[in-house]
């Protein structure tokens, strides 16, 4: 397996993910929220990167069949039913119904990667379940998002997290590149921390992503309480995948 980890999107062309298999993470909190609506029984989750065009989306379908999801500044649109926490995207709000959802840099990060082969959206809270979906992948690439064309920490250590397991139940048979090495390094380091202070890896994560860019940007929002549902690990056994002809994600089909 060749195994790659790129920082932001702008760090690696779209002809050179073209043929790969790329997991998308946008940590906090596009990732989690579409892990945690399609868990809830979303139909889909429409990825859209402007809002304008996420009304006009709307348009082509009855009103009671859609839910209109995101956020600009962190806060939930105006107009929009749900914002991008995952707290709001519970089975009574999102089951059964098709989520247009537009975000400030999960969008464009899952934009970019309009000719891989594959595109699924990873994050901590469903690591193991994309960890097993890739094992056997001849090439991997996870895409961080960013924020607002800047690197953070909370899209590198969730990056780290998938490229540890990986490397684990692959038997480390994989080629990586310096920046999934650097990833693994900060996961395992923040696993080493949580270990010594006797936290759960989870719990230890929840703190470690309050100093983290987009921590910080939830906490003047006041949306602390993200942070501990993002930073579940394994919570949920999805893998959501993105239909690259019509930008839809919807849970892999086995």
């Amino acid at each position: 397996m060749h195994l790659a980890v790129h920082n932001l999107p702008q760090f690696v062309a779209p002809s050179e993910l073209a043929g790969s298999v790329v997991v998308v993470v946008d940590q906090l909190r596009a990732s989690s929220t579409i892990c945690q609506a399609l868990a809830a029984g979303a139909k889909c989750v429409v990825s859209l990167v402007e809002v304008d065009e996420t009304f006009d989306r709307a348009r082509s379908y009855p009103r009671s069949e859609i839910v209109l999801g995101g956020e600009r500044g962190g806060l939930r649109i105006e107009g929009f039913d749900l914002g991008n926490s995952p707290t709001e995207y519970t089975p009574d709000r999102v089951s059964g119904l098709k989520v247009l959802f537009t975000t400030t840099n999960g969008a464009r990060a899952l934009a970019h990667a309009h000719l891989a082969q594959r595109v699924l959206v990873g994050a901590t809270v469903n690591r193991a379940a994309i960890v097993a979906e890739l094992v056997d992948v001849p090439q991997v690439d996870i895409l961080c998002a960013g924020t607002e064309d800047t690197v953070t920490r909370e899209d590198i250590l969730a990056a780290g997290a998938i490229v540890d397991g990986l490397l684990a139940k692959t038997h480390h048979k994989c080629q990586t590149n310096e920046g999934a090495d650097a990833a693994r390094l900060q996961w395992q380091e923040l696993v080493a921390a949580a270990r010594a202070f006797g936290r759960s890896v989870s719990d230890h994560l929840a703190l470690e992503l309050r100093d983290t860019p987009g921590g910080k940007n939830l906490l003047g929002i006041g949306h602390d309480f993200d942070l501990e549902v993002c930073a579940q690990l394994d919570a949920l056994d999805v893998v959501p995948e993105l239909d690259l002809s019509t930008g839809a994600i919807s849970l892999r089909q086995t």
